[in-house]
């Protein structure tokens, strides 16, 4: 029997990929609540998106999929990069800087312990 997973993702976040792996880390193979608790605690900008998802997937697995959700563990979860707004800086002698504001595309995928 096939163990079922629930998935969802968050495109375009205005934050850098790198910075967002780190706060994945944290709650890989965790228990939904002791990974809500980890972000909720955690003082980095990504955690406020991470867990916007975390919830999102968690209530899609609830009442789409019928999973108890006392079971429910981070089964999945990564972060692949988005488009690249690029902006430019003035620098001296009328020359210039390219500067890259990275975004984000989050996934976060639960499944039900057995």
């Amino acid at each position: 029997m096939e163990a079922k997973v629930a998935q969802s993702t968050q495109k375009y976040v205005r934050i850098s990929p790198r910075k967002v792996k780190i706060v994945l880390d944290l709650i890989r193979g965790k228990s939904v609540a002791e990974a809500r608790g980890i972000l909720k605690n955690t003082p980095k900008a990504a955690c406020e998106d991470v867990l916007k998802v975390l919830n999102r997937v968690a209530a899609d697995a609830e009442h789409n999929f019928l999973m108890d959700p006392e079971k429910l563990y981070v089964s999945a979860c990564y972060v692949g990069g988005g488009m690249t707004l690029k902006r430019i800086q003035p620098r001296a002698k009328g020359s210039a800087d390219r500067i890259l504001k990275r975004t984000s595309h989050i996934t976060v995928c639960v499944a039900e312990k057995v």
